[in-house]
């Protein structure tokens, strides 16, 4: 039983005492002889909340530095830690929901006084705003991760957002082409100068930054392989230089899994050698113009194309042309995913081959294929096994 008197304490214990304006306050000894107040409504609620306090001080959890506007430790998080840690995109959208929602909603509250009833209103407001479900949701998930942080510095004791019921967005509904539907694609985009470009998306599953990343240097003719080491990806627009609209740069690849090899269709393979034939005249004709970064898809003059102007526009037509659903160009990726999987190929081999960082995210993905795969696999082991009941009774 903790011993609180008035007048008597001694380092680490707390003594309570009744204020002028009638709440109650308990000062506990930390580190440096400082004194850490306590305050509550109640004598009784203030002992709750000390015994808590000099719990959290034995057990080395207990917060003791000075506070700070949330505002003034988000901005902290970003520079510090997030910065130099993530991708450069995802560092931007950071900085975008800290900047633009969080801070002017949330940023005068002191961060060691902020509430689950405070972030949750954050929550319902922008709801009330007419912003998307999975929106908000993705607020959450950068408070959270923020408050994490400040979690593991002591500057909290708790994260709050573990507190709250965040929205819950539906998951973008992904549109893979069907086989009829790849068909038609590829008969409209035959002769195109995009053509191995999106080929290779279809056949491969790779992602637009690592096709904008390609090398020759990567492609392996001779085992028909090749090799994701890299991605282009845009430079937040806070890091440009200024008067650069949009500038990219080569980065790691998305996850350490989506460093891989691919081994390449035949079919595919001679659409590069064909689109290589055709870059190496494009290249004579640039003549000292040309600059030589070694790009399987590239511009006139040899640098990187752009992701929208020279990828997503011309897909768009294509798809016009053929008559068919209006795409992102990522949905190549998932017709390449839904593929593999009702083709019967085992979902680790195509983990592999889209460079997913585990399996459950590819059958998560692609659980749409699952019912038919289970269906014929019922079907293949009726056919296996149906009427050997009947065999047996015979033998007998």
């Amino acid at each position: 039983m903790l011993h609180m008197s008035r007048g008597r304490r001694g380092n680490g214990e707390g003594t309570i005492t009744q204020r002028k304006n009638g709440t109650f306050e308990a000062k506990i000894t930390i580190e440096g002889g400082k004194r850490k107040s306590i305050y509550g409504k109640t004598r009784k609620e203030v002992q709750e909340k000390l015994k808590i306090a000099l719990r959290e001080q034995q057990q080395g959890t207990l917060v003791t530095s000075p506070q700070q506007k949330l505002e003034v430790f988000l901005k902290d998080w970003l520079e510090s830690t997030q910065k130099h840690s993530v991708r450069p995109r995802t560092y931007e959208r950071y900085e975008e929901i800290v900047r633009l929602h969080i801070i002017p909603v949330l940023g005068r509250h002191y961060l060691q006084k902020l509430t689950a009833q405070q972030v949750q209103a954050f929550y319902t407001k922008k709801l009330d705003e007419g912003l998307a479900a999975k929106t908000v949701e993705n607020f959450h998930i950068v408070l959270h991760k923020a408050l994490d942080t400040a979690v593991k510095w002591n500057l909290i004791s708790r994260n709050v957002c573990d507190l709250v019921t965040p929205p819950r967005g539906e998951e973008f509904e992904i549109k893979p082409l069907t086989v009829d539907q790849i068909h038609k694609l590829l008969d409209v985009m035959r002769g195109h100068r995009s053509e191995a470009l999106f080929l290779l998306a279809l056949v491969t599953g790779m992602r637009r930054g690592e096709i904008m990343g390609l090398k020759w240097q990567d492609i392996d003719f001779a085992t028909s392989t090749l090799q994701v080491r890299r991605i282009l990806t845009r430079v937040p627009t806070k890091l440009r230089a200024e008067g650069h609209k949009e500038v990219f740069v080569e980065a790691e690849p998305k996850t350490r899994r989506s460093r891989r090899s691919i081994v390449i269709a035949s079919f595919a393979l001679e659409a590069l050698k064909q689109h290589r034939v055709r870059q190496l005249e494009v290249r004579t004709k640039a003549g000292a113009l040309w600059q030589d970064h070694d790009y399987v898809f590239c511009t006139s003059i040899g640098t990187h194309v752009n992701p929208t102007k020279d990828i997503l526009d011309p897909l768009k037509a294509l798809l016009r042309k053929a008559s068919l659903p209006d795409i992102r160009f990522h949905d190549l990726r998932h017709s390449a995913g839904t593929l593999l999987l009702a083709m019967g190929i085992h979902p680790k081999i195509a983990q592999e081959l889209l460079g997913h960082s585990n399996i459950s995210m590819t059958m998560d993905i692609y659980s749409h294929v699952l019912p038919g795969m289970q269906q014929e696999a019922i079907s293949k082991l009726n056919d296996m096994l149906a009427g050997l009941g009947e065999e047996d009774e015979t033998t007998d």
